[in-house]
């Protein structure tokens, strides 16, 4: 399940195959079990509309639940910006050759969160979080040998703003992290299946067309889901427009 929802693009197809052969299993049980007479048909209408809109319900939970995740990647990724940029003007304030030096780590530093959101193999993310973690180390050294060497307000300012662009990554990664939980989208497949055994049950011709419009209303639904929820697999992605602004602003001319 985690390998699916992490590409969309293949639980596209996995899904509406799952629900039309879910919907082939309720027609086979209709005509090899037990079909519905003309008195079971008011209580299947009330449990099918019930399993429906309960489906609904779900698939709407869980969209807004991806996109609220989205919208907190986005917001983070324009706090870390800000966060840089704010760091950039502060250690100025920092004695001696201290200060250009932090602002050319603070430039290599950006360019390193913006490759992190471009990255799209593991391999290329274990790489950049590893030059990530050893540049915040030498920005942390640098800022904290200033302070304790000349500690002013100055150099107080400088530390506290190094304080918020190393806490705004691991707010981001953060915010990576926090995907839509496992037993929600078991849940939600779930009730799908059923939702899809009902519908085949209740058809009146196995091969009917409209067999197959629940099926890729739902994959879709799904592959939506799926596409907002996953910050690399998907097709809707974070843009790293405010660190590349920033990126640019920072190279030197």
């Amino acid at each position: 399940m985690i390998h699916l929802t992490d590409n969309p693009l293949l639980l596209l197809p996995t899904t509406f195959a799952v629900m039309w052969v879910s919907t082939w299993v309720g027609a086979w049980l209709r005509i090899h079990w037990q079909g519905l007479s003309e008195t079971m048909r008011e209580d299947y209408g009330v449990t099918f509309g019930a399993t429906l809109t309960l489906l609904g319900l779900i698939i709407g939970f869980t969209f807004s639940m991806a996109t609220t995740r989205y919208d907190q990647r986005k917001n983070y990724e324009e706090e870390e910006a800000n966060a840089i940029g704010t760091e950039y003007v502060r250690v100025d304030l920092l004695p001696g050759n201290a200060g250009a030096s932090i602002q050319s780590l603070l430039v290599q530093y950006t360019d390193l969160r913006v490759q992190f959101y471009r990255a799209a193999t593991p391999g290329d993310v274990e790489r950049i979080n590893k030059q990530s973690a050893a540049l915040q180390t030498q920005l942390w050294q640098a800022v904290a040998t200033s302070a304790k060497t000349a500690p002013t307000t100055n150099t107080w300012l400088a530390a506290s703003g190094m304080n918020d662009v190393l806490n705004s990554q691991g707010y981001t990664q953060a915010s990576w992290w926090n995907r839509i939980p496992t037993a929600a989208w078991s849940l939600m497949f779930a009730i799908a299946i059923v939702s899809h055994v009902l519908f085949g049950y209740g058809q009146h011709r196995k091969t009917s067309f409209l067999s197959l419009v629940l099926p890729l209303l739902v994959a879709i639904s799904f592959f939506l889901i799926a596409d907002i929820d996953s910050p690399r697999g998907g097709i809707i992605r974070v843009q790293p427009k405010n660190l590349e602004a920033l990126a640019q602003q920072l190279r030197p001319r």
